[in-house]
């Protein structure tokens, strides 16, 4: 009988044991993910989104979002090993990978334009704005690249006909343009109908002038993410259901947009609307194929790329969300 109650307690030792080294074995599954994030405006929520609801953790990840200001320091971040994953104009990463970095695109954050070029009150059409000064983010990437082309398609060339002023992204490009630092700027929703309700004027939408272009994408190291590739795989999925709860869950996500970038409840409203209606950000997490090959066009057409131009595919590898999707059992 003694032997039999020691045979019990030895077994019970055991059992608890090995649930505590289980315990500790899931704990350490969960995988230190740095990320980087060149801002924090309405079109990068998808990653608020994928951290403050969960969706990194239940695949496993312990993501620390970074907010890195301006898509070169994200890009450095990356290139130099801080972070696993960035998000940042994706003409940065093509820049970036022609200088021979080892960077890749594995999705897409904002997969087209949204920005407005809102002018001052006496500036009403492109001819107005002949010999002004236009705010933009940057001056040789991003939407920088947007501004000039649809200046040239109404007739005016840098810098022979305007001046850009580098002031930043949005935010601080509604912040010059209401201070009267500049005439007019490139402005995204949901700002550009704060700046309407000023009386400022929409001279031009850019999505009319440019109606396939990628601005933002997710990136990673190539070499990292093949040596990594089950955690690259659960990052995006995460992307893809963060992507969806903001299609499927329209009251939340309004709410959750509002409170997370600190926007008027209707403003929230406008841009969850404008977002979706338009698939600015895209259900599956992916990039716009014919949004790259237009960055890639314009990069050309600014000398930054020589020819012949290479495809999206140099730069763009989908094969980890195809795999995320697989797994989630959906398209």
């Amino acid at each position: 009988m003694g032997e039999k109650k020691h045979m019990k307690k030895l077994l019970h030792l055991t059992v608890v044991v090995l649930l505590t080294l289980c315990a500790g074995a899931s704990a350490q599954e969960k995988i230190k993910f740095p990320v980087s994030a060149s801002s924090k405006t309405l079109g990068y929520s998808p990653l608020w989104v994928a951290s403050k609801q969960g969706f990194f953790e239940r695949q496993g990840l312990d993501v620390q979002l970074v907010l890195v200001s301006g898509t070169d320091k994200s890009t450095m971040a990356l290139i130099g090993g801080s972070v696993f994953v960035g998000s940042g104009s994706i003409d940065a990463t093509i820049g970036a990978t022609e200088q021979g970095a080892d960077l890749v695109a594995t999705g897409g954050v904002i997969n087209g334009l949204t920005h407005m070029l809102m002018g001052a009150k006496k500036f009403k059409t492109y001819e107005d704005l002949r010999g002004a000064n236009i705010g933009s983010s940057g001056l040789t990437s991003g939407t920088a690249f947007v501004l000039r082309r649809m200046m040239a398609a109404k007739g005016l060339q840098y810098p022979k006909d305007y001046q850009m002023i580098n002031v930043g992204p949005s935010a601080q490009s509604f912040l010059a343009l209401t201070a009267n630092r500049v005439d007019a700027a490139l402005i995204a929703v949901p700002l550009s109908s704060d700046a309407a309700e000023m009386g400022y004027n929409i001279i031009g939408r850019a999505a009319e002038i440019i109606p396939n272009y990628q601005l933002t994408e997710i990136s990673t190291r190539r070499s990292w993410a093949e040596k990594n590739r089950s955690s690259m795989v659960r990052f995006m999925k995460a992307m893809v259901l963060a992507m969806r709860w903001l299609y499927d869950n329209k009251e939340p996500a309004i709410d959750f947009l509002a409170k997370e970038m600190r926007l008027k409840p209707e403003h929230a409203r406008k841009g969850w609307e404008y977002y979706t209606e338009q698939k600015i950000w895209n259900p599956n997490a992916e990039a716009n194929v014919e949004g790259v090959r237009t960055v890639i066009q314009i990069m050309g057409e600014r000398n930054l790329l020589k020819p012949p131009l290479p495809g999206p595919s140099k730069y763009l590898d989908h094969s980890y969300v195809e795999e995320a999707l697989k797994e989630l059992g959906r398209r």
